[in-house]
């Protein structure tokens, strides 16, 4: 069968109308993304502190984004458990356990070990390059005890190791944890958290995988999460 040339004109248009929906589909993936991360910090650095309940409305007003990459963003914090969304009452941000915290590390130290060796062995040498740079934020932070400024560089170690270890099923069972533990460190950190310590530990795991040490990464993360481990049973004492 023989099929109907399209005019020049409508094939323009339609390449145009194409281009113009990749276009609008990737501003509006930015603008989730960007949603997402503010909301994060916010939840995360205690702007918006545990069992306080918020609106959409709220969270579009306070990071200065439209409704509808808010209500996405709000969607992958429930799926962490960072937002609850409840029907017909709006949006509650969750209390903090302890207990649940120390079965969090649990299964946090598999996957993320799994997710630093691979990322030793996989990383490119722009992301390799990115981790060297990241070394040295983490000695900064904690030399100048910068606590956000930690946070920030802790999240932008987590999503470089994430892409780097290029293995999709480990990455969606670690964002599931990830945020949770940055909120619950930098909840309590100041009562029993050594920052100094914890920017080399840190700085530890970004150095390792930079540098392609599969085994080396591997201990790395091993004795940042015996430190963190530690701090989470010390913070369950302390509240004894």
């Amino acid at each position: 069968m023989i099929k109907k040339a399209v005019p020049a004109s409508r094939a323009k248009s339609s390449g145009t109308e194409a281009r113009s929906a990749v276009s609008t589909n990737g501003a509006k993936a930015k603008l989730t993304d960007l949603a997402y991360e503010r909301i994060e910090e916010a939840i995360v650095t205690l702007a918006l502190p545990p069992g306080s309940a918020i609106s959409e409305l709220q969270l579009s007003e306070m990071t200065g984004i439209g409704r509808t990459p808010i209500r996405e963003a709000i969607q992958r914090l429930a799926r962490e458990r960072l937002i609850m969304v409840l029907p017909q009452r709006g949006l509650l941000i969750p209390e903090i356990d302890v207990a649940r915290q120390l079965r969090l590390l649990e299964t946090r130290r598999e996957v993320e070990r799994l997710i630093c060796r691979s990322g030793a062995k996989r990383a490119t040498p722009a992301q390799r390059e990115r981790f060297r740079e990241l070394v040295h934020e983490f000695e900064e932070a904690a030399a100048q005890n910068d606590d956000v400024r930690f946070v920030r560089a802790d999240r932008d170690l987590n999503e470089l190791t994430l892409a780097a270890s290029h293995n999709e099923f480990a990455e969606g069972a670690m964002r599931l944890m990830h945020g949770l533990s940055r909120r619950f460190w930098y909840y309590h950190y100041k009562q029993a958290a050594d920052m100094p310590e914890m920017g080399r530990l840190h700085a530890n795991v970004a150095r390792a995988i930079a540098d392609g040490d599969v085994d080396g990464a591997g201990k790395a993360l091993d004795a940042l999460l015996d430190n963190i481990e530690s701090f989470t049973r010390n913070t369950v004492l302390d509240a004894r």
